[in-house]
């Protein structure tokens, strides 16, 4: 899908870019695939604490329950329509199998709405097909990864993104993710085949201040005008640019430092996103 330009009627107008959508279904939602109980955390956490700044507000949504297992085996689906959700970057398509069940599914690039798609063991290597990541051929990119079997795909699912199949060994299956790092998978797990749709999200420009209110964005407020109480750069005469590097509300470094804890997956990590230029230079 293309990009599509405004007339500068507005300032607001004048730099708005969106991706064109009118080959998306222009109706409502399928009605019995919409969770009626979900509600937007705005960035908190199961404890009410803020864990993302600066959400909240933005227009009502209606959650779509897409199917991210992808375990209804051997049975083909035909896909109905491709369709707009607000709450993600990609494309999803309706999709019903041969017995009747409806279902939403992530939609990869070239999937049209007519094509025929299926998870099974193993099937042909097709955009939207489902299947063992083991059977996958090397070489392949593959969207909505499992990181552990019968869990559900976790890794590639925003738009335009993709994870390569470099290599295999001992039942692992050794993927590359758009970052660079390379990761062991368990050739159990399930993953579909091709990029994820929607590749022109990266080109939008909203224009205006209001567009990202809009979509649940607030304001981002900068350390060095808070009071020192509220954050390690606050305070001083006047302006002032903080006195010190860049830190957290709560003083860990913002630059360079490592954060990550979870020794218990370390073992599945070849190699660091950000070691590549070492790893390329040996």
């Amino acid at each position: 899908m293309a990009l599509k330009t405004y007339r500068p009627t507005s300032p607001g107008m004048r730099t708005l870019i969106r991706v064109d959508r009118s080959e998306l279904h222009k109706g409502k939602p399928e009605k019995s695939l919409i969770d009626k109980d979900h509600h937007r955390a705005t960035g908190r956490n199961n404890m009410g604490e803020i864990t993302s700044w600066h959400r909240g507000g933005g227009h009502k949504r209606r959650f779509r329950i897409i199917d991210f297992k992808r375990n209804k085996f051997d049975v083909e689906a035909t896909v109905e329509r491709l369709e707009y959700d607000p709450n993600r970057t990609a494309w999803i398509a309706l999709v019903k199998y041969a017995d009747g069940d409806l279902n939403y599914i992530i939609a990869p690039q070239r999937l049209a709405a007519g094509d025929k798609v299926i998870a099974a063991e193993k099937a042909d290597i097709k955009p939207g097909n489902a299947m063992f990541i083991k059977n996958i051929p090397v070489g392949t990119l593959v969207h909505n990864v499992e990181l552990h079997p019968g869990k559900g795909g976790q890794l590639a699912r925003s738009a335009g993104t993709s994870i390569q199949i470099v290599g295999r060994d001992s039942g692992w299956t050794q993927v590359k993710m758009n970052s660079g790092e390379l990761r062991l998978i368990n050739g159990n797990c399930i993953a579909t085949v091709g990029s994820v749709s929607n590749t022109d999200h990266s080109n939008v420009q909203h224009g205006k201040a209001g567009r990202k209110r809009w979509l649940g964005w607030k304001p981002h407020n900068r350390g060095v005008v808070m009071n020192p109480i509220d954050h390690p750069h606050g305070g001083g005469e006047g302006k002032s640019s903080g006195g010190r590097n860049p830190v957290s509300p709560w003083g860990k470094c913002a630059k360079g430092t490592k954060t990550r804890k979870n020794k218990k997956t370390d073992k599945f990590i070849l190699r660091r996103r950000k070691n590549k230029r070492l790893a390329a230079g040996q």
